[in-house]
């Protein structure tokens, strides 16, 4: 890592790696806390030995907050309620930490849910579109989820990469929430998921006790002030827009599978499987 840093000189890094599903972490602890945590502290330590002038960007996460009261700002205590949550405190005390002993230009993007056609197939908001688009072309009869009352800030992942970039280009480095300011359950997706699809969810959702979570985050809600005022960052894309580009991407692809097409892009966005 520290040979990479030293060779390529980059000007920015942004370290968006790790092992990022909440309920996997529950499984793969160690894994999850040998990459998620020290991971970046690996990162960290190739910059200062290799003595580049970079600027460092590390994802850190809303689900740091656990069940902290919501809403959640930049000074909200952390409760992390997972493996993955207490990993990546380590990492955003880690940044912090490199940052103020060593005068480092390193930021901490406090992401709340971001997402796009792009998302993980096993993340609850993907699993529920691409399984829509199979209910609705009848390839599918049940979808199956854990904890349907569980709140999160959803956001659009390119407007959430903008934050990440702008954090980059200030004169110093800070600490900022990433948010929309609003919340939503997992019932209100596929409301509007399965809505705009003319299906009633009612007929083919599931729960299953496997999905769930051994301790719960009920609600997260992002406070995005400080980005707004210091980033000049504002969302573009709201929660019903979200939610319904993700279901026009996945039946095309969908349909577009079924119809053997392949390597076929939309909008430059992603690319048919």
């Amino acid at each position: 890592m520290t040979n990479l840093v030293y060779n390529i000189q980059p000007d920015e890094i942004y370290n968006l790696a790790a092992q990022s599903h909440v309920r996997v972490s529950f499984d793969l602890p160690e894994y999850t806390g040998n990459i998620t945590a020290l991971g970046t502290t690996r990162f960290l330590e190739a910059i200062k030995k290799s003595d580049v002038d970079t600027k460092f960007y590390q994802a850190s996460s809303s689900e740091m907050y656990g069940d902290s009261p919501p809403p959640q700002n930049e000074n909200t205590p952390f409760r992390p309620r997972s493996p993955y949550a207490a990993a990546k405190v380590y990492s955003f005390w880690m940044t912090a930490n490199y940052r103020e002993a060593y005068n480092m230009f390193a930021c901490n993007g406090i992401l709340f849910n971001h997402e796009s056609p792009r998302r993980g197939e096993t993340f609850v908001t993907r699993k529920i579109t691409m399984a829509l688009a199979r209910i609705k072309l009848g390839l599918q009869d049940k979808l199956y989820l854990g904890n349907l009352e569980a709140k999160r800030d959803w956001g659009y992942a390119r407007d959430f990469v903008e934050a990440m970039w702008l954090m980059l280009q200030q004169e110093k480095p800070d600490d900022y929430v990433i948010a929309t300011g609003e919340t939503h359950s997992v019932k209100e997706f596929l409301d509007e998921a399965f809505n705009y699809a003319g299906l009633d969810w009612h007929e083919y959702v599931e729960i299953d006790p496997r999905y769930l979570r051994p301790t719960e985050v009920d609600v997260l809600i992002g406070v995005p002030d400080k980005a707004k005022q210091k980033l000049g960052w504002e969302p573009k894309i709201g929660f019903k827009e979200l939610v319904r580009l993700m279901v026009d991407a996945d039946l095309e692809k969908e349909e577009l599978r079924q119809n053997g097409y392949a390597n076929h892009k939309r909008d430059g966005n992603y690319v048919v499987p």
